[in-house]
C-alpha cells in the first residue's frame, strides 16, 4: 500500500466534492433541515490564522454527522468585507478598497477550501457586492419609513486615528476597538437606529432560545433594564425641574445633594445665577478631555464642583440641597442628573466624605461615619416620615404611589442600552439611500433604484472635518428630490460594517434572489438558524444588532421567526506557543497554510479539535500537531490488514457500540477532543486484535467528520462500497454498550488491596469463589481470621479480618 500523502489525497477529494456538489443544499419540504452557522470572516490582508479553523471545524463536524443521519444541511460561508481595516490598508498602500477586498477574498477562499470544510459554496455571499447591499439598503429604508432610523446631532465617541464616530459597543476601555487610539468626544450629526424600541423584546426573547448562559448574561447586562421611578426635583427660584431616575425611591428622604453631568443644560441656562461660573467652566473644560470610560471608572478619585447659587428642593421634605457637577454623571445615560443618598451608596458616600456633604441614614443599621451601607436591601425605614418602620420593598411601592399622587414623579423603567450609532464618515461602506431636500427634508430614494452604488473615487481618505470622502464627489452628491423634483443632496455618510452582518444568515437561504432579500419558501424552510457558533466578543455587537434587525423584519412580515438563532455557543481562542494572544507584534502567529503544507489539512483539523476543551483558550503546540499526524498515519496503516467480515466480532462488539455512542454524543456537545481520544483507543484495540471490514467501516464514518479526506481515501482503497460521503451514521445498541465482564475491587478492613474480574451477573457465591481463588486472598488473610465477607453486586467485595 502506498504511503500516506495528504497533498495528493486532500486535493483529490476536494475536487470530487466540488464536481459532485456533495454539500449543496436545496429546499426539500418534508425533509428535516439543519442550519448550522459560523460567523463569516472579515477577509483581511493577513489571511486566515489558525484560530479561524477551530470554530469552523467544530460545526463542520456536526454538519457532516447530521448529513449522515439523513438531515438536509445548509452550511455556508461568505465575506463580511466592508469596513475600516480594508480601507486603512488601501489608503496606506494606495490601492482601491475594492481591489484589496477581491484579493483578500480570493486568498481566504483558497485557504478555506484547502481545509476541506463542507460549505455549500453555491451560496457564497459578499457584503460589498451591490446585489447583496441592495437589500441592506432596502432594510434601512424600511427602518426609516417606520421611524426607527433618525438623524440627530449628538456627542459621539470620535476616533482621531480612524476618523469616524464609534458606537458605545466599539469603545473598549476608553479606546477604539479597531485601532486602540484614545477616543475623544465630538458633536456630529449622525444616523441612529432605534434599537431601544426593542429593548424589552430583546430581553424577553432570551427566554426562548438555547444560548449558553454567559451570552445571555452579557446581553441582559448590556441592555441593563432597571425598574424604578422618575422623580422631579425643582430648582429653587427657577422654573427648571431636574428629573432623576432611581431604582430606590424609598431612599428619597436621604437625598442630601444632587449631581448633574457637566454638559447638563442647567449650567448654560442659569449661568447668571452660578456664583463660581469661572470655576465651573474650567472644570467642564477638563472633563471634555476624558472618555466616558475614564469618567465612570469606579476606582478613580472623585472630582466635582458645586453650582453655587443653585439649590435643588427635595420633593419628599422640601429641604434645599446643593447641586454639583461631576464627571461620573453622563448626559448620555439616564437623565443626566442623579439624587445622591450617601448613607446608602458607596460612590455617593465617598463623594460626600470628600466634599463634606451631609449624610442622613434612612435605613436602620451600621455607622455612616465609618463606611457606606453597601447592603440596603434589608432593614426598616428610619428618618423617612410616612415610610418609617416599613420594610424596603413596601417602602419602594409606597413612595412611588405617593410621588405619583402628588405629581412629583411616576413609575418608570430605564435601560442602559443606547440607540445604535449607524453613521460612518468613511468611503468603504454601504451608501445610505436617502437624499436631503430643503423643502421635503430627508427622502428615501425609490426602492426600484436600489442598489445605490458607491461611486468610483480617486481619493477615499477620511477627512479631518468629520465629513465622508463622498462629500467631495459633487456629481454624485448633487441629485434631485424623488418627492418634489427640486435639487437635493445625497447623504454622504456610509453604513457601519455591522449593517451587512446583521442579516447575512437570511441571504444564505436564497443568495441569488433579485426580487427579495430571500424567497418566502426558502425562509420558511431553512429558518431559524439551528446552531450559531461565534466569539464572545460579538455578544453585545453583532449578536444584539442582528437580533434587533430580525425582530423588525418579523414585524413587517419579511421573516417567519421572531428570533434568528435557536442556539448559540462560543469558543476559546488558540494562543501562541508562549501562551499569549497571537499577534504579528509578538511574532507568534501560526499560518494554517504552513501546517497544511507540512502535515495536511486532516492533521490540522484533528489537532484543533483535540487541543482541549472547545470553550477554553489553549496554547498552540507543534508537538501536539505531530502527535495528531502520527495518529492519522496509524489509521492509514490499519487499512493494510483489514479482514473480511460483515459484523462486529465478539472481542470488539461492546467497544464498538460504546464508541458509536460516545463519539456521537461528544460531537453534538462540542467535545470532539474526547471523541478523538476514544477513536485513538479504537486504533490501539485494532492493533492488538485486528480489524475487520464491518469494524473499519464504522470507524471511518466516525472519524470522517474530523478528518474527511483520509477517511474517504481509505474507504475507496479498501473497496468498502460506494463513497463514504454517501453512507449513514452507525447506530448503537444500548444493551450492547454494557460490558459482560467487570472489574470489582476487593477491600480488607476498608482498604482496597486488589481487583478481580467477574461476570456482570455473578452471584454472591461465584464472587466469593473468585475472590478466594485469587492468590492475593491468601496473602491478605495469612495469620488472620476472616470475620465477615460482603458482596455489593457489581460494585465491591469487602472482607473483615482480625
Amino acid at each position: 500500500m502506498k504511503n500516506y500523502d495528504p497533498k495528493v489525497i486532500e486535493k483529490k477529494w476536494q475536487d470530487f466534492w466540488d464536481e459532485h456538489e456533495t454539500y449543496k443544499a436545496v429546499v426539500e419540504p418534508g425533509k428535516k433541515k439543519f442550519y448550522p452557522l459560523v460567523e463569516f470572516p472579515y477577509p483581511s490582508g493577513q489571511g486566515l490564522h489558525v484560530g479561524h479553523p477551530r470554530p469552523y471545524t467544530a460545526l463542520d463536524i456536526v454538519a457532516r454527522k447530521r448529513r449522515y443521519e439523513g438531515e438536509n444541511v445548509i452550511f455556508t460561508m461568505g465575506w463580511d468585507a466592508f469596513g475600516l481595516p480594508t480601507e486603512n490598508y488601501a489608503i496606506k498602500n494606495k490601492i482601491h478598497p475594492r481591489v484589496v477586498t477581491e484579493k483578500n477574498i480570493a486568498n481566504f477562499k483558497k485557504q478555506l477550501k484547502s481545509l476541506g470544510f463542507s460549505f455549500d459554496w453555491s451560496r457564497e455571499i459578499n457584503t460589498t457586492d451591490p446585489k447583496y447591499y441592495r437589500w441592506t439598503q432596502w432594510i434601512f429604508l424600511q427602518l426609516f419609513k417606520q421611524g426607527l432610523a433618525y438623524k440627530e446631532e449628538m456627542p459621539v465617541n470620535w476616533c482621531p486615528s480612524c476618523k469616524i464616530g464609534l458606537a458605545n459597543e466599539e469603545v473598549v476601555g476608553g479606546k477604539c476597538e479597531r485601532c486602540g487610539a484614545e477616543v475623544k468626544h465630538r458633536r456630529i450629526s449622525q444616523w441612529m437606529l432605534k434599537i431601544t424600541a426593542y429593548a424589552d423584546r430583546l430581553l424577553e426573547g432570551l427566554n426562548h432560545v438555547d444560548f449558553i448562559e454567559p451570552v445571555k448574561i452579557q446581553q441582559r447586562n448590556w441592555i441593563g433594564k432597571s425598574v424604578g421611578a422618575e422623580i422631579h426635583f425643582k430648582v429653587k427660584d427657577t422654573d427648571t425641574v431636574l428629573n432623576v431616575f432611581t431604582t430606590r425611591p424609598d431612599t428619597l428622604f436621604g437625598a442630601t445633594y444632587m449631581v448633574v453631568a457637566p454638559e447638563h443644560p442647567i449650567v448654560k441656562d442659569h449661568r447668571d445665577m452660578i456664583k463660581n461660573i469661572d470655576e465651573v467652566d474650567a472644570y467642564i473644560a477638563e472633563v471634555e478631555k476624558k472618555s466616558d470610560f475614564e469618567r465612570t471608572e469606579l476606582s478613580k478619585e472623585k472630582t466635582g464642583v458645586a453650582l453655587q447659587g443653585l439649590w435643588g428642593l427635595n420633593p419628599a421634605n422640601g429641604k434645599e440641597i446643593p447641586i454639583w457637577i461631576s464627571d461620573y454623571v453622563l448626559m448620555t445615560y439616564g437623565t443626566g442628573a442623579i439624587m445622591s443618598v450617601p448613607a446608602h451608596d458607596e460612590r455617593d458616600w465617598e463623594f460626600a466624605k470628600k466634599f463634606d456633604l451631609p449624610i442622613v441614614p434612612v435605613i436602620d443599621g451600621g455607622n455612616v461615619e465609618e463606611a457606606a451601607y453597601v447592603d440596603i436591601h434589608a432593614g426598616h425605614m428610619i428618618n423617612s416620615g410616612f415610610l418609617d418602620g416599613m420594610e424596603v420593598e413596601e417602602a419602594i411601592q409606597k413612595m412611588i404611589e405617593w410621588i405619583t399622587e402628588k405629581g412629583l414623579g411616576n413609575r418608570q423603567t430605564n435601560y442602559k442600552l443606547r440607540d445604535w450609532v449607524f453613521s460612518r464618515q468613511r468611503y468603504w461602506g454601504e451608501p445610505i439611500p436617502l437624499v436631503h431636500c430643503d423643502d421635503c427634508g430627508w427622502v428615501p430614494i425609490p426602492e426600484e433604484e436600489l442598489p445605490l452604488e458607491l461611486p468610483e473615487v480617486e481619493n477615499y481618505e477620511p477627512t479631518d472635518n468629520g465629513q465622508s470622502p463622498l462629500a467631495a464627489v459633487e456629481e454624485w452628491v448633487h441629485t434631485t428630490c424623488p418627492k418634489c423634483g427640486k435639487p437635493a443632496m445625497r447623504e454622504t455618510d456610509t453604513m457601519p460594517n455591522w449593517a451587512g452582518s446583521s442579516w447575512y444568515y437570511l441571504r444564505y437561504t436564497d443568495p441569488n434572489n433579485d426580487e427579495a432579500l430571500a424567497g418566502k419558501d426558502a425562509l420558511e424552510y431553512f429558518m431559524p438558524v439551528d446552531w450559531y457558533n461565534g466569539g464572545m466578543e460579538h455578544t453585545t455587537l453583532h449578536l444584539l444588532y442582528s437580533r434587533f434587525w430580525h425582530k423588525f423584519l418579523y414585524d413587517i412580515g419579511v421573516v417567519n421567526t421572531e428570533e434568528p438563532y435557536q442556539k448559540r455557543t462560543s469558543h476559546g481562542m488558540i494562543l501562541g506557543e508562549d501562551g499569549g494572544k497571537m499577534s504579528k507584534s509578538r511574532g507568534n502567529v501560526i499560518n494554517p497554510d504552513d501546517i497544511v503544507n507540512l502535515y495536511g489539512a486532516d492533521t490540522l483539523r484533528t489537532y484543533e479539535m483535540f487541543i482541549g476543551d472547545f470553550e477554553k483558550s489553549v496554547p498552540w503546540s507543534d508537538n501536539g500537531v505531530k502527535g495528531c499526524r502520527r495518529f492519522l498515519e496509524r489509521v492509514w496503516n490499519l487499512a493494510e490488514n483489514v479482514q473480511p467480515g460483515d459484523a462486529y466480532r465478539k472481542e470488539t462488539e461492546v467497544f464498538m457500540h460504546q464508541t458509536i455512542q460516545k463519539v456521537g454524543y461528544d460531537y453534538e456537545h462540542l467535545k470532539a477532543n474526547t471523541a478523538i481520544a476514544q477513536l485513538m483507543s479504537a486504533v490501539n484495540l485494532f492493533q492488538k486484535v485486528g480489524v475487520n471490514a464491518a469494524e473499519f467501516k464504522t470507524f471511518l464514518i466516525l472519524l470522517n467528520p474530523v478528518a474527511p479526506h483520509i477517511t474517504e481515501e481509505l474507504w475507496d482503497i479498501c473497496k468498502l462500497g460506494g463513497y463514504l460521503c454517501e453512507q449513514s451514521w452507525p447506530i448503537f445498541d444500548e444493551e450492547k454498550t454494557i460490558e459482560d465482564v467487570i472489574e470489582v475491587p476487593v477491600q480488607f478492613n476498608g482498604k482496597v488491596r486488589y481487583k478481580i474480574t467477574l461476570p456482570r451477573e455473578a452471584t454472591k457465591e461465584e464472587a466469593f469463589e473468585a475472590m478466594h481463588n485469587d492468590e492475593n486472598f491468601a496473602k491478605q488473610t495469612e495469620g488472620k481470621t476472616v470475620v465477615k465477607e460482603i458482596y455489593v453486586p457489581g460494585k465491591i467485595l469487602n472482607v473483615v479480618v482480625k
